[in-house]
């Protein structure tokens, strides 16, 4: 049903396609994510990107999903919300609920990109919601507890403004860096061993979002004031996950246009 209504609802999307403002990882976030990604890109890989993304780069596809969501058509105000997260009430990744999730939505718009009857608009929109959501399921609390919005209704201060939890993961953190995005992604990779790109080589999702929900646990904090012992304890939590979403997302490219187009 999921797949049926994703389907009738993509032309509708692709017709009403106009930019607007960002969300959330934030823009730093899923650009460094991206270019990390594009440095570990096989020959294959790269050549199916570039036949589909056109002069687009990863790191321009990678924010789309996001600020899209700003556009009043329905499909971005309310089908694809979903997509950017998943719930998980335990330790173990269930399934999805009836109007999809980040995980189902990563399943469908793989279909998509390899079914050769599938139109360069959707291919384009499939590539630029996968690059999106494999960054956004290494981000722990887009991989949230039921009933607090993945860290959305936690209520924080930070560094005196209020705000809320989610939002420190998903910009505050990353931003404190005051690295560009290029810097950010620049440093990270070069702090990246080759050891460390083979071990975190898995192109399977449900090992990243059992990852996530790990630390998850680890990052609520015990008072609402939130500083520099918030930055100096998590950042490098941060790094770490923006590192291995980079190498996780040419992992799944890879894997993915390794298939031949059925």
């Amino acid at each position: 049903m999921f797949a049926r209504r994703l389907t009738l609802a993509l032309a509708a999307a692709v017709a009403a396609a106009a930019p607007a403002p960002a969300l959330a990882w934030g823009k730093t976030g899923h650009r460094v994510t991206a270019a990390i990604a594009d440095e570990h890109l096989s020959g294959l890989a790269r050549a199916h990107v570039r036949e589909i993304l056109g002069v687009e780069t990863l790191p321009e596809a990678s924010n789309w999903p996001d600020e899209m969501r700003s556009d009043p058509h329905p499909f971005w105000r309310t089908t694809s919300s979903p997509w950017h997260y998943v719930t998980v009430g335990g330790i173990t990744y269930d399934r999805a609920p009836p109007e999809g999730d980040a995980l189902s939505a990563l399943h469908f718009f793989r279909r998509l990109v390899l079914d050769p009857k599938t139109s360069a608009e959707h291919r384009q929109l499939a590539l630029r919601f996968i690059v999106h959501i494999v960054g956004d399921l290494h981000q722990p609390l887009h991989n949230g507890r039921p009933g607090d919005r993945g860290g959305n209704d936690v209520k924080v201060k930070w560094f005196g403004r209020d705000t809320n939890l989610h939002a420190v993961w998903d910009s505050a953190l990353v931003d404190s860096t005051g690295y560009s995005f290029t810097e950010l992604a620049e440093r990270l990779s070069r702090h990246t061993t080759s050891a460390e790109v083979i071990a975190w080589w898995n192109p399977e999702p449900r090992v990243w979002i059992a990852e996530s929900v790990q630390i998850r646990e680890r990052i609520y904090p015990e008072g609402s004031e939130l500083g520099y012992d918030y930055v100096y304890r998590h950042t490098p939590t941060v790094e770490l996950r923006l590192k291995q979403a980079g190498v996780r997302l040419a992992a799944y490219l890879n894997q993915m246009f390794s298939e031949p187009r059925k």
